[in-house]
């Protein structure tokens, strides 16, 4: 069924369209206003990067944030999931706070609330303060404790007007490729300090949520977790799929929400745990964040420090022009697990179409496969409501297109083109396509324009 199709089929009135993005991806201003270095500042500049690319302008959101906010009004969306730069609010992690940064997301909130879009505040986007881990980061276990100062300054500061909090984006991705496998930062390739940044991360969560839950009244707060379907690349990858896929998909959910590592690492984690560790790791949460984007082939590596790494879909898969399996019934499957499993609310935070779209002689972006993927996926989204399943919003990535990590400015994910010279921000066909979705999802009587509903060429959900 075409997601657009109100007349069949209804959202619940209080579903939440949004649209998300990270501080370091669009915000740039990396040496204004008394900012501190992350590790991906040095990653960048270390040349690591494709084409050299580095964050130091990158959307430059800092200064254009008010034409950003009139966009997602534009859009329609009720929510915007952002990050604080740690950096920026603490430039050494911890000790004086910066006024200057805590200011600008003073600015950024209330514009928000004016615009009628309501904040969701993710403390950390991939982004430790670089003076931290010269301390040693997240493979020390004082890293908690920094954190825990950190969420309590951002919830003194801003949670009379924020709500919605998560505490981590994605801790399985920034551990597993900044840690083991490489291309991220701070590109360490250890297994036992892949480990040990598990477990304070996880222990960095629960403190976050204490000092959240005792500081902002109302609060309503969630971890982001990318579950990805890890499936063996040959049938002889079947052992490496299943512990790649304990490391990306349990490692910090599991601990989180059911006080306890997953089975296959339990061995391997206990040289790390003290006593009480994992009841302070298992606090009360009210939804579970969801980024999903394709399943993960996995292969066995034996070069590899964990002995496994991603490997290649098979041919007959369609992928997006940057190689991701395009799987939309994955999606739906995936939230039937996570529900069945943890039995918290679900927000699908992030799920979007990477491409390399530009302006045609006119100035039109037409990204017609990005709105292919779009529906299909709202599709599964919506079977997966339709049976059962607690979904309570959907977020695009993203809103701009913007640094995509080790790819730079190579890969747009963006319904909105900016042009990284001269920062102009053009809605692509997509963003129209989007807006009509949430229109027609709560009711509006706009006629929608059936050229702005494709559906065809994926696999359809099952």
């Amino acid at each position: 069924m075409n997601p657009l199709d109100e007349a069949k089929w209804t959202w619940p009135p209080t579903f939440v369209w949004g649209v998300s993005t990270s501080a370091f991806q669009i915000e740039g201003a990396t040496r204004e206003d008394g900012r501190g270095p992350s590790v991906w500042d040095i990653y960048g500049a270390s040349g690591r990067v494709a084409n050299n690319d580095t964050g130091d302008v990158a959307c430059d959101h800092y200064h254009r944030y008010p034409e950003d906010i009139a966009l997602m009004r534009e859009l329609g969306v009720r929510a915007y999931r952002f990050s604080v730069a740690w950096s920026r609010v603490l430039p050494q992690g911890r000790g004086v706070a910066n006024e200057a940064g805590l200011a600008f997301y003073d600015r950024l909130v209330d514009a928000l609330l004016e615009a009628g879009i309501e904040p969701w505040l993710c403390l950390y986007h991939f982004d430790l303060p670089q003076a931290l881990d010269n301390f040693g980061g997240w493979a020390v276990r004082d890293s908690s404790g920094w954190f825990a100062d950190y969420a309590t300054l951002v919830a003194r500061r801003y949670g009379d007007r924020v709500k919605r909090f998560a505490t981590f984006n994605e801790p399985s991705i920034f551990t597993l490729f900044g840690y083991a496998l490489g291309g991220a930062a701070p590109d360490a390739a250890d297994v036992s300090t892949l480990r040990r940044a598990i477990h304070n991360v996880n222990l960095a969560h629960g403190s976050a949520v204490d000092a959240l839950r005792a500081l902002v009244p109302r609060a309503s707060i969630g971890a982001i977790h990318n579950v990805q379907p890890c499936l063996p690349a040959t049938p002889a990858d079947a052992d490496a799929a299943d512990l790649l896929g304990a490391y990306w998909n349990a490692a910090f959910p599991d601990p989180q929400c059911l006080g306890h590592y997953p089975s296959r690492l339990v061995e391997v984690m206990e040289p790390y745990i003290h006593p009480g560790d994992l009841a302070r790791i298992c606090r009360p949460l009210d939804w579970f964040g969801l980024n999903h984007y394709s399943p993960i082939y996995a292969t066995a590596n034996p070069n590899s420090p964990l002995g496994v790494t991603p490997g290649a879909a098979p041919a007959d898969i369609s992928r997006t022009p940057v190689d991701w399996p395009i799987m939309p019934e994955a999606l739906r499957e995936t939230l039937h697990q996570v529900h069945n499993r943890y039995r918290l609310p679900i927000y699908v935070t992030e799920n979007g179409f990477g491409g390399q779209d530009a302006p045609d002689a006119a100035g039109k972006i037409t990204d017609t496969p990005r709105i292919e993927f779009l529906s299909a996926y709202v599709e599964a989204v919506r079977q997966a409501v339709t049976e059962g399943v607690d979904v309570r919003g959907y977020f695009v990535w993203s809103l701009l297109d913007n640094f995509e990590w080790g790819s730079g400015y190579a890969v747009r994910f963006g319904l909105v083109h900016v042009d990284y010279t001269t920062q102009k921000r053009t809605p692509k066909d997509s963003f129209f396509w989007y807006a009509d979705l949430i229109k027609a999802a709560q009711g509006a009587s706009r006629v929608i324009q059936p050229a702005r509903s494709v559906l065809g060429g994926l696999n359809p959900p099952r």
